[in-house]
């Protein structure tokens, strides 16, 4: 005997599919159109910006507002100086909360509850607090307009959540791997390095990830912390170089944001894409 499945009457509420559909829909235009909004105002002319009739699209596209960014004085010289404190901080802070993270996944020591207890409490705590202490201790210990300073503030910043991902990373491992390499014949080390390290490899790039664009994007304490030497400034800051008393050149702001983006975007699709593969590889390496 064959069975029919009732069809869900045409005058009822929509399917719960299609509402959640609609709504991730609506959410992602909103969340995409500063950034559509902020490329086509970098590619009209200075007419069509100042226009009092704003069109959605760039019916005159010019790359002219993007020569006016890529040649303005030091544009070079603050790439390299946002790539440099990028960098650092992301690789310290992999370097330091991987060593943390097995401490306190792998190992029992007194005081390893409090010491997860400060790096939570770390986490949680607003780092615009700290802008005046920083400065007083960049200040005490002439520090300031020092790109090394600015990579220490941006390591200590991503640290705590760096920790506790790579820890939630850990704990999902089994431990039982690192046992039966120790049987074979592995030193502790030379298990965590050949069975425990390749299966962390999703939590590596996710936090790195993380760490790149708050490092990457971050104002307030390179605003802060750089104040006379102004070769040492970061891309954010050198943003705010297209207003001046005359007012602000909102094409050339725009071109350069548009490249400020770049190479956040270009890291966000390459390691989206390697952590995925990541995580399915590693729940069948045994």
């Amino acid at each position: 005997m064959s069975t029919t499945i009732p069809r869900r009457a045409a005058t009822g509420r929509p399917p719960r599919r299609l509402l959640l559909n609609l709504v991730a829909l609506v959410t992602v235009a909103v969340s995409a159109f500063p950034v559509y909004w902020m490329v086509i105002t970098a590619l009209k002319p200075t007419a069509d910006i100042q226009s009092d009739t704003p069109s959605f699209l760039p019916l005159h596209p010019t790359a002219a507002h993007f020569r006016t960014a890529v040649h303005a004085e030091g544009f070079g010289t603050f790439w390299r100086n946002s790539l440099t404190v990028t960098l650092g901080a992301v690789l310290m802070s992999l370097v330091v909360a991987l060593l943390a993270a097995f401490a306190v996944g792998r190992m029992r020591w007194r005081g390893r509850r409090a010491f997860l207890l400060l790096v939570f409490t770390a986490q949680m705590a607003p780092w615009e607090a700290l802008l005046i202490p920083m400065y007083v201790i960049a200040r005490d210990t002439d520090m300031l307009d020092q790109l090394p300073m600015l990579t220490l503030v941006y390591f200590m910043t991503t640290l705590p959540f760096t920790i506790v991902t790579l820890r939630g990373f850990l704990a999902a491992i089994p431990v039982e791997l690192e046992e039966a390499a120790r049987v074979d014949g592995c030193t502790r080390p030379q298990a965590f390095r050949r069975v425990t390290f390749p299966l962390l490899a999703p939590g590596l790039l996710s936090t790195s990830l993380f760490g790149f664009i708050t490092a990457w994007n971050e104002f307030a304490f390179a605003n802060t912390l750089i104040v006379k030497n102004q070769d040492a400034r970061t891309l954010p800051v050198w943003l705010s170089s297209f207003s001046n008393v005359f007012g602000t050149d909102w094409g050339a702001t725009m071109a350069a944001s548009s490249l400020f983006m770049l190479p956040v975007l270009l890291v966000f699709l390459v390691l989206q894409n390697r952590v995925t593969t990541g995580m399915t590889a590693g729940a069948v390496k045994g």
